[in-house]
């Protein structure tokens, strides 16, 4: 295989709003990934929530002071690798889909607010065919947001 080959056959996979909903089961107002800037099969992905006034949960935390709740955080983040496994397993139209099991170590260590661009990054730590674990981390410009471990098992739909 020539490098120009290699260097098309490792080009990161991006996602719009249409690929992601056709990846995931999700649909608003639960759709927390709105964009895939990069998926590395089998690795890693980088995906982006849009954090907007609009989102129903700010009507009631808080009003006055909307934050984004952390446990729709630690979702968005397991929502992007639900996309990663679904792109990684070849599960897209197999009447299989990708449950959460566990969270471990979650950490919040800043405030999302509305106007944010959460940048979700989770990467494979373990990839079986039923169960895999992933990290991930939520960052605002930067800076680490919501860190935790997940696991999430393969299973019909």
């Amino acid at each position: 295989m020539s490098e120009e080959q290699e260097g098309a056959a490792a080009a990161p996979l991006q996602l719009d709003i249409v690929g992601i909903m056709a990846a995931l089961p999700h649909r608003y107002p639960l759709l927390l990934v709105d964009r895939v800037v990069s998926l590395v099969a089998g690795e890693r992905i980088h995906a982006i929530k849009a954090v907007s006034m609009n989102e129903q949960f700010f009507q009631g935390h808080f009003p006055g002071r909307p934050i984004m709740p952390g446990v729709l955080q630690i979702e968005a983040l397991a929502q992007a690798a639900g996309v990663l496994a679904v792109e990684t397993l070849g599960l897209a139209g197999t009447g299989k889909l990708v449950y959460f099991m566990a969270i471990e170590e979650a950490k919040f260590r800043t405030p999302v607010m509305p106007g944010c661009l959460l940048d979700l990054h989770v990467e494979f730590t373990q990839k079986r065919a039923r169960v895999c674990k992933f990290a991930g981390k939520a960052m605002l410009e930067g800076k680490i947001a919501t860190e935790c471990s997940f696991t999430a098992m393969i299973a019909d739909s």
